[in-house]
């Protein structure tokens, strides 16, 4: 243990995480709305015209297990076993639920740029909630001698990996928001699959500096998750631009009465 007197203390209280969890979603939703009306209006209505009431259900139900089933597996593991929920677990249970719906109803194409936004936001404000909720949480970082340790109230020094999270999707936010205005399609057309990929980088960095139990070298249950992630966010971001450029080439092939390509 790493005790270093000049740590930037950080009060806490338990009741913080729900209050910045209310204010991370409600803000969250809110500045979805707003992107919608903004730059997402047309894409939300194409996604609308794919899906049913089926793809909320898959959604929220992959949401809430993949949440508690991946949080409750790497505190379980731990030296003190307890229930628990995590954001990428819930990120990576959405996908899988999704991903199947949309392979049963043979829907091609990412339905989830309406939620990159939200997500992100939600993320950025709803870290702190984490760091101001202290230990019990549980989502604090391992003793370090860096100028910038916070105490949590134990006197020790820690990496505050809530922030660095945080600061790291903020990036990605501003990012984003600068394709939304180039109405570039990379944001656009693929914005969800570049957050996935951009959120299991920054979450597999961080989870270095994290007391959780390994389970394959050294690496934890959500260093494997964040790799999942990245390989999603690749794959599908290369398969729908591959998708995109193949009906371009048959838009160009069609011809006109007078056999002049279009």
């Amino acid at each position: 243990m790493i005790h270093v007197p000049t740590a930037i203390h950080v009060p806490t209280a338990a009741w913080a995480h729900t209050a910045f969890d209310l204010t991370a979603w409600s803000s969250g939703l809110a500045f979805g709305a707003g992107l919608y009306r903004w730059r997402l209006k047309a894409a939300v209505e194409r996604v609308a015209t794919k899906v049913e009431g089926g793809y909320f259900l898959a959604l929220a139900l992959g949401a809430a297990i993949g949440a508690w089933v991946a949080g409750s597996v790497n505190t379980l593991v731990g030296t003190r076993p307890a229930l628990s929920h995590s954001v990428i677990g819930a990120l990576v249970g959405a996908i899988a639920a999704v991903e199947i719906y949309k392979a049963i109803k043979g829907v091609r194409g990412s339905t989830g740029g309406v939620f990159v936004g939200s997500f992100t936001l939600g993320v950025v404000i709803g870290r702190f909630g984490c760091l101001f909720a202290g230990l019990p949480d549980r989502t604090y970082g391992t003793p370090t001698a860096l100028p910038w340790g916070v105490d949590l109230g134990d006197g020790v020094a820690r990496h505050p990996v809530q922030i660095y999270e945080s600061a790291a999707m903020a990036v990605f936010l501003a990012l984003y928001l600068f394709g939304l205005r180039a109405r570039a399609d990379w944001a656009l057309r693929r914005g969800f699959y570049v957050m996935c990929g951009w959120y299991g980088a920054q979450r597999f960095c961080w989870e270095f500096l994290k007391p959780y139990p390994h389970l394959i070298g050294p690496f934890n249950l959500f260093h494997l998750l964040s790799l999942g992630l990245i390989a999603y966010g690749w794959i599908y971001f290369a398969r729908d631009l591959h998708d995109q450029q193949r009906a371009q080439i048959r838009s160009l092939s069609v011809l006109r009465p007078d056999h002049e390509p279009v």
